[in-house]
This record gives C-alpha cells, sequence and structure tokens, in this order.
C-alpha cells in the first residue's frame, strides 16, 4: 500500500462524508458522517484489492507469476512478471478486472436494497448506494480501450489475435492511451479554469496515462529492435563477484571505488549465488553502520534477482529485470554463474540494432 492511498482516504471521508452525505442525507450528527465516510473509504480500498486480485488470480491460473498488488492514489497494480503466453491469456487477465468491479457494484446494490427494504436510515442505505455507482464507474472506465487501462489490454488482446503480431497492437493501443491520457489531462485543466476542484484529479489521472502508455509503447518498441537476439549476445561474461562476509565498508574502500562495475554477485565458496550487492543499495546504509554491516545483510536475496540461460530470448528476460537487481539479471550455464546483464548492455544491443537498420 502506496503512502499516497492516505490521500483517496482523507478525500473520500472529508469530501464524501462531510460534503456529499449532509447535501443528499442532512439532519445527522457529525459522528454519524465520519463514520460513514470512514466505511465508504474502506470499502472502497477493499473494491480496489478485490478488482487487482481478480487480476492476480486468473493471471496465476493462466501460468503468470505474480508478484505484487499495490494500491495508490489513482488505484491499484497488479504487477505481472513475464510474457502473456498468448491474446486469449491476456484477454482473460484483463477482462476479469472490469468484470470483479461490476459484481461489486451489484453486490453494493443489493445491500442498498435490503436496507431500504428494512426501512433502515437514509444515511446507511447511501453508503452502499454510493458504493455501488462508484464500482459502476470504475469497471466503466477501465474499459476505455486504451493502454494501460483494461480495456486496452483486452483491444491489444483482440488486435495481437486478428494481426498476430504484438508489437503492433502494444503500439496501437498505447498511442490510443497517450490520446486520452492527454484529453483528460485538458478536461482537468479546462476544469481548474471554470473553478472545478475535481479538475486536479483528471489532470493526475491523465498524466499517469500518459506515462504509463508511453513506456509500454518505448518496451515495445524496444523488445521489436531486439528481436531474435539472445541473452548471451548482450550479456558481460565472467562478471566480477563478491564475498558477502566482507563490511561495507571494507568493499567501498578495496572494490567499488577500483572497479567500474555497479552491481556485484555475491558467491560463496561453494560457488552459489547468495545475492547480489549494487550501489545503490550500498548508499543505504548509514555511514556508522558500513564498518559492522556485511554485503549479505544488505543484498537483493537470490530469489528476487532474475535468472536467464545463454540462450534465453533478451526481450522476454527484459521483461523481469526490475526490483531490487537494479535492473540486472544473472546468466547461468548447467548451475554455473557465467555472466550478468545490466540496463547498459541492453541499452547498448538498441543502439546497435538501431545502426545496423539504417545501413
Amino acid at each position: 500500500m502506496h503512502w499516497s492511498v492516505l490521500a483517496v482516504v482523507v478525500l473520500l471521508v472529508f469530501g464524501v462524508g462531510f460534503a456529499r452525505f449532509p447535501l443528499a442525507y442532512p439532519g445527522y450528527g457529525a459522528v454519524a458522517y465520519l463514520v460513514s465516510g470512514v466505511a465508504a473509504a474502506v470499502a472502497f480500498l477493499a473494491s480496489l484489492v478485490a478488482h487487482e486480485m481478480a487480476h492476480a488470480l486468473v493471471a496465476r491460473r493462466e501460468g503468470q507469476e505474480v508478484e505484487g498488488i499495490t494500491l495508490w492514489m489513482m488505484g491499484g497494480l497488479a504487477s505481472l512478471k513475464g510474457q502473456f503466453r498468448d491474446p486469449g491469456a491476456e484477454f482473460r487477465i484483463a477482462g476479469v478486472g472490469p468484470l470483479t468491479s461490476g459484481l461489486v457494484a451489484v453486490l453494493f446494490g443489493i445491500v442498498t436494497w435490503l436496507v431500504v427494504v428494512a426501512d433502515g436510515p437514509a444515511l446507511v442505505s447511501g453508503v452502499p448506494a454510493y458504493l455501488a455507482l462508484i464500482n459502476l464507474v470504475l469497471a466503466a472506465f477501465n474499459l476505455v480501450p486504451a493502454a494501460p487501462l483494461d480495456g486496452g489490454r483486452i483491444l491489444r488482446a483482440a488486435l495481437w489475435r486478428r494481426w498476430d503480431d504484438r508489437h503492433r497492437a502494444t503500439v496501437v493501443t498505447s498511442r490510443l492511451g497517450r490520446g486520452f491520457g492527454f484529453g483528460l489531462v485538458l478536461l482537468g485543466v479546462v476544469g481548474l479554469l471554470a473553478g472545478a476542484g475535481g479538475g486536479l484529479w483528471w489532470v493526475l489521472i491523465g498524466l499517469f496515462i500518459v506515462l504509463a502508455a508511453g513506456a509500454e509503447q518505448w518496451q515495445a518498441e524496444v523488445g521489436a529492435a531486439l528481436a531474435g537476439v539472445r541473452v548471451r549476445d548482450v550479456m558481460t561474461p565472467r562478471p566480477d563477484v563478491a564475498d558477502g562476509a566482507r563490511s561495507v565498508d571494507m568493499f567501498l574502500r578495496d572494490t567499488a571505488l577500483v572497479r567500474r562495475h555497479s552491481a556485484f554477485p555475491l558467491v560463496d565458496d561453494a560457488g552459489r549465488v547468495e545475492g547480489m550487492i549494487t550501489l545503490n543499495r550500498l548508499k543505504s546504509v548509514p555511514p556508522e553502520l558500513r564498518e559492522t554491516t556485511t554485503l549479505r545483510e544488505v543484498a537483493c536475496p537470490p530469489e528476487e534477482i532474475p535468472f536467464a540461460a545463454p540462450d534465453d530470448s533478451l526481450p522476454e528476460l527484459m521483461s523481469a529485470m526490475n526490483g531490487c537487481s537494479d535492473g540486472r539479471a544473472l546468466v547461468f550455464d548447467q548451475g554455473a554463474l557465467v555472466g550478468i546483464v545490466s540496463p547498459t548492455d541492453v541499452s547498448r544491443a538498441v543502439t546497435l540494432r538501431g545502426l545496423d537498420a539504417r545501413q
């Protein structure tokens, strides 16, 4: 849960509990409106979790590895590792999110009806009614056919199946996403100029969509440029390694300052990889603790480091090159460490392929 979720909670508690509900359901005390606002905020976050959990569960059934679910100010994000195996898998994974939001809306609608039938207080029925409406809006918004929204994923799956070209489908949906995002930014700016406070929200959502869609298009273009490239073609062979038992202070003094690398696999006496240390992780250690802290204590653990074989496809490996390894991946051949792939290696390969294309 990202810290920006607090902004959503505050917005719902005060914007809904102390602004919307008092106008729609007057006559209640401040405590009642506070409780209703908190209930709406918690239930809305639970709705986002249900939406993203549906993506994650279907993804796992499709054989996709799920790294986690993050809630933040703009909603939620299920982080999937690797590429979709086929258009059908992407269609099912993307489509279940809006479907879940629609079902949650129906559930809150039923709760609203039950409270009304039981002649419950208007404010009590107003909370699930609001949640039913907002989940319908969430489902409809996510069905917009523009990346990175679920509708964009659904459209990409359909175009991928029709053209049998994932790259072309990604470029089309990414461009639609950028156009949609810029449209939301323009709408938000007009709203701000007209004095509508919600305009800022649309600007933020629009900028997020523009940036995310641009990143997807860049990844697709890089993947197309590197089609056919194997890991062995770009990896740095025989990487420099380090002993995990050494102190951070000793490593900085004797190794990091005299070698030009910024990442070092940690290997024990038996040749087993214990983790990976990067300069970014070393910076997180306070100066007064560097003498007593070992590299092993601050290294990226082995289970979080992307692994590959020399003949693996580089574009497929790139989708996993993130997390605590700072974009690095280790290459093994028959269980032995033979190389390392860094973002610099990938960038150099893209540049060289671009030069070949111009000849």
